[in-house]
């Protein structure tokens, strides 16, 4: 008789390849699961370096930010310091001119002219005075405009008054103070 084989091969060798595919998915899943780990862990270390580099921007960023602070903060007072030479250097040259102007209005002053009061605003100047008479006043402006540090006298008010047996002329007078150019001074 035929050998007849009883036994349910074809089921064993589905169960077979059952197996052997699950041990294979298995394993795809497993190679699978260490590769996604494997990307997972390197990303997480891209994002740490990045992370340290941008700390470190940062840090730097914030020196720079000191320093930028230091440096308009030097400069703010540079130009305090500047300002400060330059109103001294001011004051040195403009003492002298100051001895000059009383000098020279002084010198321009004619005999029976008294001033009573002097107003200066830059290089403008006011005096009110006394005269005994017009003609020294007319005398007194001659003399301003002759003088080469000062200049262009104007006359505003000149009253007459009598007082005392005697008359005289109260005046205000504006002239400019000018500084001449020396020989060889450019402009």
């Amino acid at each position: 008789m035929a050998r007849i084989n009883l036994l349910p091969w074809r089921e064993e060798a589905r169960s077979k390849k059952t197996q052997e595919f699950g041990v294979l998915i298995g394993a795809f899943a497993v190679v699978a699961g260490i590769i996604v780990l494997i990307i997972h862990v390197y990303n997480s270390q891209l994002i740490d370096a990045q992370m340290a580099r941008n700390k470190y921007m940062e840090d730097e960023i914030a020196k720079l930010d000191i320093r930028i602070q230091e440096i308009q903060n030097l400069e703010a007072e540079k130009r305090r310091l500047l300002d400060r030479m330059r109103a001294i250097e001011q004051l040195q040259t403009n003492r002298p001119l100051i001895v000059r102007f009383f000098d020279e209005l002084i010198n321009s002053l004619p005999e029976g002219v008294s001033i009573n009061n002097i107003i200066q605003q830059q290089n403008n100047v006011t005096i009110n005075g006394v005269a005994q008479s017009n003609a020294r006043v007319s005398s007194l402006m001659r003399n301003l405009d002759e003088s080469e540090w000062l200049a262009n006298p104007a006359l505003d008010i000149i009253q007459a008054t009598s007082g005392a047996g005697t008359r005289i002329s109260q005046f205000t007078l504006r002239f400019n103070q000018v500084i001449p150019k020396l020989e060889g001074e450019e402009e």
